[in-house]
């Protein structure tokens, strides 16, 4: 595990930068996440420090917003649309295939860290169900075979 430490300049310029601005905690992790890609256990204090809130308060932003991570991520980020229209086409089927293909939970990355799934609700894609986005780009009407190819795809080379 790399050593946190290594994060407090950028975690303490973001603060010095953001402390007097009124509502600064979104702006503050949206920052850190950017420098770091993701928001590290040791930010969490600092950050309440520096905003007069407690660390459950600011854990508790971080929970509630599905884009924000606590690990870094992996390297490709599958996100599966599960929502009706894409359930009704298949979509639980295919997150069972990628869970069961790479060895991972909903919102969890392959061992060797190269995928990620991120189940969400909707890609405003469903009119061409089931969806996913793979590295921010949508791929619709997926079947188990255009997925199987994807996943490999990634797996395979460094972009997909």
């Amino acid at each position: 595990m790399p050593d946190e430490t290594l994060h407090l300049p950028l975690i303490q310029g973001v603060l010095y930068a953001h402390k007097d601005t009124p509502g600064a905690l979104l702006p503050v992790l949206h920052a850190i996440q950017d420098g770091i890609g993701h928001i590290p256990d040791i930010a969490i204090g600092e950050i309440a420090h520096a905003l007069n809130l407690t660390q459950a308060e600011v854990l508790g932003v971080i929970s509630f917003y599905h884009d924000f991570r606590r690990v870094a991520p992996a390297r490709h980020i599958l996100r599966l649309c599960l929502a009706e229209s894409c359930q009704s086409r298949g979509a639980r089927a295919l997150a069972a295939q990628v869970r069961e293909h790479l060895d991972l939970d909903d919102h969890g990355s392959s061992a060797d860290g190269q995928i990620s799934l991120r189940p969400v609700y909707c890609l405003g894609a469903c009119a061409c169900s089931p969806a996913l986005e793979l590295d921010g780009q949508v791929h619709a009407r997926v079947t188990p075979q255009r997925l199987h190819e994807l996943v490999e795809g990634c797996l395979e080379k460094e972009s997909c």
